[in-house]
């Protein structure tokens, strides 16, 4: 007796590709799903999508970054709240760079912070070694504390950073950043505090700073008019009232 064996059955071709479809498209929905490695940057790295509402730590040091991108006269409180102003200066930082403008804090914004950012955490342009004292005492000896100065100083170059960006890239000299009371003998002046910065430019005159200035965070701004800053521009973020006065050689006043 012969016994049969049972006949493989075949499988249609048509129904062989589109389960070869099928696999292809559920495993690219899973690799798409799956969230990219952060990107580990040498002085802060955003590990999250920041937009308004949000706080934390990440958004004061976002603020940070983002603080000379404001509107005329307005100065960004850097207190790690995303509020409107927040998200303002962000919608100008990503139209300033050439990025999609959506107020929101993402991977795009972040590149582009990064490249920006050196893993001291001073921004491109501006160096740790321009706003340290002359008096070879590093950054003590003002009138807040050394880590005080040097946050205050961080805070001053990314402004100055996106000054510099809004006139056209051109290099801005520091001629003066921190200085220690033994130097400055001002126990009050903005230098002591390490919040204020003494610019000239290498393109467009000194006006040109002062003018930008009154768009880049600052409320002290003091530059040709006033008494003693003729070959300079003094800025700074001082606290309390806004006290701007290069006139009327460069119109700022207020």
């Amino acid at each position: 007796m012969t016994i049969s064996r049972p006949e493989k059955t075949r499988r249609n071709p048509l129904v062989r590709i589109l389960a070869v479809l099928a696999l292809t498209i559920s495993l690219t929905t899973i690799t798409s799903a799956v969230a990219p490695s952060a990107f580990a940057d040498g002085c802060y790295t955003w590990s999250r999508t920041l937009r308004e509402g949000t706080s934390g730590a990440d958004v004061t040091q976002l603020q940070i970054r983002v603080a000379g991108w404001m509107s005329y006269g307005e100065v960004l409180a850097v207190d790690g709240a995303f509020g409107p102003r927040t998200t303002a200066a962000v919608r100008r930082f990503q139209a300033g760079y050439g990025l999609a403008v959506d107020g929101v804090a993402g991977s795009q914004t972040y590149s582009k912070i990064y490249a920006l950012q050196d893993d001291d955490c001073s921004p491109a342009h501006f160096a740790w070694s321009e706003v340290d004292d002359d008096c070879g005492s590093g950054y003590d000896g003002g009138s807040v504390s050394e880590a005080a100065v040097r946050e205050n100083l961080k805070r001053a170059m990314w402004k100055a950073e996106a000054l510099r960006h809004k006139l056209g890239d051109h290099p801005i000299i520091v001629t003066s950043g921190f200085r220690n009371l033994a130097c400055d003998g001002y126990p009050y002046g903005q230098h002591t505090y390490g919040r204020a910065l003494d610019l000239v430019p290498t393109y467009g005159g000194l006006c040109s700073i002062a003018q930008a200035a009154r768009y880049a965070g600052y409320n002290g701004i003091f530059g040709p008019g006033y008494p003693g800053h003729y070959d300079h521009v003094h800025v700074d973020s001082r606290p309390g009232d806004r006290v701007w006065d290069a006139y009327p050689d460069c119109g700022v006043i207020g």
